[in-house]
Order: structure tokens, then sequence, then C-alpha cells
């Protein structure tokens, strides 16, 4: 099982504190935020620190969809919206599917929400109660696996192997799945491992869901536009044996750089997408009424600053690889997509969150333990290269100073 960070929970017979749910111990966190926060400390306190850790653009948000978001507020969008997003939002998702997916999709099946985490936390809580199992990639993004426990499912998880590109096996998917199995998480191109499935795996695991009529998959795609080396994105939407059991995940945090925007869509099946805007009302009532016009300038406006970004994130991901497998102790296999690297620490014979520490304290370099992604993240650390070509460099050179300085 995959040993996650905690929150206490008061036992409740302790006088004087309160009594908070159980479900409150189970829940974990991301630890990314927690060494932002520590390099953040740092720097006030006057030392050099290069972050390599927080996974987000290192780019602004392009100026017109600024500027939307500016008129918006001028011409008086204060107001709620509708909790499942303006309907002028909706339609322009739909159109963005269609143009980058190939796929037609109903606008009344397409919910906004405030960011990604929003449509996991909704696909979980739908599904997950004791009882029931929910898979998810591991090393995967660590709020899948929090919010499954803290549902009350059982957390399985799908293992990720380095020879396979950190590809998911098809076959190894399909044999954890059992009667209670409710939902599937899936995530390519995926965090932290920068990992892309090949079509060839997709069509051998919608094949053999098929036997599984009462099995759900939420396919995160929220790297879909961050693609390397000619690779192709295959959305599970393009699988029509899925559609009425598939919910998908996407936003605009890190295509347009607006991860403090709060803004992310999923697509729901249409039994499902009642349910969905319900929690919504229950939770959030609705996104931001101008952050939603400045959704549908980035998705309708000029995307050369989108095709700049990932053309300067694969120049850094050459560089970054290069970089990390000229460190003793080091392996990197070169990721397909997002902007992550996920190199092999073992043969330095330091645990993964002891390095992730050292590096940050002694050499001023912000990583994160592969170990925050889940078990199967022993003997790895997350690279983020969200960061400038000359920052990487400096960045490797610590590390190397620092573990010569070790032998």
């Amino acid at each position: 099982m995959t040993k996650i960070q905690t929150l206490d929970a008061h036992h409740p017979s302790e006088p004087g504190q309160p009594h908070v749910a159980a479900a409150m111990g189970r829940l974990g966190t991301e630890t990314a935020f927690d060494v932002l926060a520590k390099a953040k400390a740092m720097e006030e306190a006057g030392r050099h620190i290069i972050n390599l850790g927080i996974g987000q653009p290192d780019f602004l948000t392009p100026p017109h969809i600024v500027e939307a978001a500016v008129k918006a507020l001028r011409d008086g969008h204060h107001g709620y919206t509708p909790a499942n997003g303006t309907l002028a939002l909706r339609e322009a998702v739909a159109e963005d599917i269609l143009l980058r997916r190939k796929v037609k999709v109903d606008p009344g099946q397409v919910l906004i929400v405030p960011g990604g985490k929003v449509t996991m936390f909704f696909a979980v809580l739908m599904f997950g109660e004791p009882g029931a199992e929910i898979l998810y990639p591991n090393p995967g993004f660590p709020i899948y696996e929090s919010v499954i426990k803290f549902s009350g499912a059982k957390a399985v998880p799908i293992p990720l192997h380095e020879k396979n590109g950190f590809s998911f096996s098809a076959s190894e998917v399909l044999e954890r799945i059992t009667p209670a199995t409710r939902l599937i998480i899936l995530n390519s191109p995926a965090n932290p491992t920068g990992g892309v499935v090949p079509r060839e795996e997709f069509d051998r695991l919608v094949e053999g869901l098929a036997a599984h009529p009462h099995v759900c998959v939420m396919s995160d795609e929220i790297y879909c536009r961050m693609l390397y080396d000619g690779r192709e994105h295959v959305s599970l939407l393009g699988y029509e044996s899925l559609r009425d059991r598939l919910i998908l995940l996407d936003g605009w945090s890190k295509t347009f750089a607006m991860t403090g925007w709060r803004m992310g869509y999923s697509v729901w099946p249409k039994t499902l997408i009642d349910k969905a805007t319900r929690l919504c009302i229950n939770c959030h009532s609705c996104v931001n009424a101008a952050a939603q016009q400045a959704g549908i300038a980035a998705l309708r406006g000029p995307q050369d600053a989108v095709e700049a970004m990932v053309a300067a994130f694969d120049e850094r991901r050459h560089v970054v690889v290069k970089e990390l497998n000229a460190i003793p102790g080091f392996r990197c296999i070169e990721p397909g997509g997002a902007f992550y690297a996920f190199p092999n620490i073992e043969g330095t014979g330091i645990p993964a969150r002891k390095l992730q520490d050292m590096l940050l304290e002694e050499a001023g370099v912000a990583t994160v333990s592969g170990t925050s992604f889940g078990a199967y993240g022993e003997g790895y650390i997350r690279i983020s290269y969200a960061n400038s070509i000359e920052n990487i460099r400096e960045a490797m050179g610590r590390i190397r100073t620092f573990l010569a300085a070790r032998r």
C-alpha cells in the first residue's frame, strides 16, 4: 500500500480538542506545495534556490487572455453564472474538443470547474465509498490516492514501469479489476513521469473493458497539448464504446499558463452530468464569471503563445535529460510529454525523500521525491523543467557537486 502524508485527527476522548471526522486522518497532501513553501522560506532567509519542484509553467498568461478578463470585469461580469458554466464557454470547449480530439460532444455534458482537481474530487466522491475499489496510476498525481482514501474506498495502484516508458500495461490494469471496482483513473501525458501511453495499449485496455461494463473511467488529459517527437495525443473520448462511462478531465492551467486562474473543465456521460452539476451547486456554486470570459479567449484566440511555450519545454527537455544522465548515480529516460523528468536515482544509494531534502537544504535545488507520488516512486525524483535552461544547467551542476562531495 502507498504511504501518504496525513493530517492528524484528534482522538475524540482528548478533552478540549475538536472531534474531527475520521476521514480527515486519511486525507493526504501534495508535497510539491510543501517543497515550494520551504523553498520560499529559504529564499526569504537569503538562500538562492533553483526551483525544479513546482509543476507550473514559468510563462505569463498570454496578454489577449488577460485582456479578455479585464474587459469582462469592466463590462459588468460580476455575478453568478450557471453552476455548470456559461453556455458560451461550454460551446467553446465543445468546439475545441472537436478541433483537437476530432470528437463531437454536447455542450450540455461539459462542466466548467475551478481547476482540474475538482473533477478528480467529484469523480472519486461519486464512486468512492467503503467497500468500493478505485484504480489509479502509481507513481501518479498524489491527489488521486489521497481523495480515494478520503472517500473510504480502497485505492488500488496501477504500477507504471520505467522499462515501459512509464506507460501502464493494459493487462496489469485489467487483472486488477474486481466486482468491487467502480472507477479507473488514467493520466496521459503523465505527472510525475512525463510518460505517454501509446494507442496500442489504450486499444487493448478498451477492448478488455468490454467485459467490465460496471467500471467507469476518468481520463486526466490536462497535459494533452504538451507532446514531443511527433507523438499523438490519444484521447479516450475517441473510443465510442466508453463514451457512456467516461469522464474527461482537462483545463486551462497548463496549456495556457493559467494555474492561478483556477479554470478546468470536464466532460461527463449523460447519466452523470446532472449529479456532477449538483456537486458544483453544493461545493462552489459556479466558476469566476470574468475568468470564464478569459477561457473563451484562450480557446478561440491565437495559439502561438501555446506553441512557443511547448517548443521551449521541448528544448529544455533535451537539456535536462542530457544533464541528468551525466550525473553519477542517475539515469533518465526521455519523457514524451508534460514538463517533467523522472530520473532513476537508485545509483546514489540515497532514498528518494532523503535526497529531496538534502538537495534543497544543501544544494539549494528544489525537487520532489518520487515517493510523494506513491510507493512505486521510490528510487526516483521528479524534476520540473518549467524553468530556464540557464537555471536547469546551474541546478544540475549543483547536484553533481553535492553528490561528488559525498563520495
